[in-house]
């Protein structure tokens, strides 16, 4: 298994309401050239939370971080003008936060971040870090 040291947050970059799947995505990822979806996990506008890759996997998610981190996408992430919002429905905030409590027990080391900390997007369109502090 590998060593976590961070859980980063991503959104899908996706206008509001517009429901995509991980497979969705997994496609886009194909068309980059990646083998696959880059994210472990994937919220959808209900809750439902999907796998990407297997979590012994390494992601590609983060530039210079995948080694020894998890990536969490939620569906969404911009307004009806394609503008950076926190879309997150209460469904979605909600199993975020069932998500991240599981994996912070399976690795309680593991810092908590939205991908905006590592690079210059507005992604996931909410401060993570510190939404999630006490977790």
């Amino acid at each position: 298994m590998r060593k976590i040291n961070k859980i980063i947050v991503h959104c899908s970059a996706t206008i509001e309401g517009q429901s995509i799947t991980a497979d969705t995505i997994d496609q886009w990822h194909k068309k980059r050239g990646w083998r696959g979806i880059g994210y472990h996990y994937v919220i959808g506008l209900d809750g439902l939370i999907e796998y990407g890759r297997m979590i012994d996997e390494i992601g590609a998610h983060v530039k210079g971080m995948n080694a020894d981190s998890i990536g969490i996408c939620y569906i969404g992430g911009l307004d009806a003008d394609k503008e950076a919002k926190d879309t997150r429905t209460l469904e979605q905030k909600e199993s975020l936060l069932c998500l991240l409590k599981t994996l912070k027990r399976l690795h309680p080391d593991a810092t908590i971040h939205g991908h905006r900390e590592f690079a210059n997007k507005a992604c996931p369109c909410f401060d993570a870090n510190k939404e999630y502090c006490n977790i």
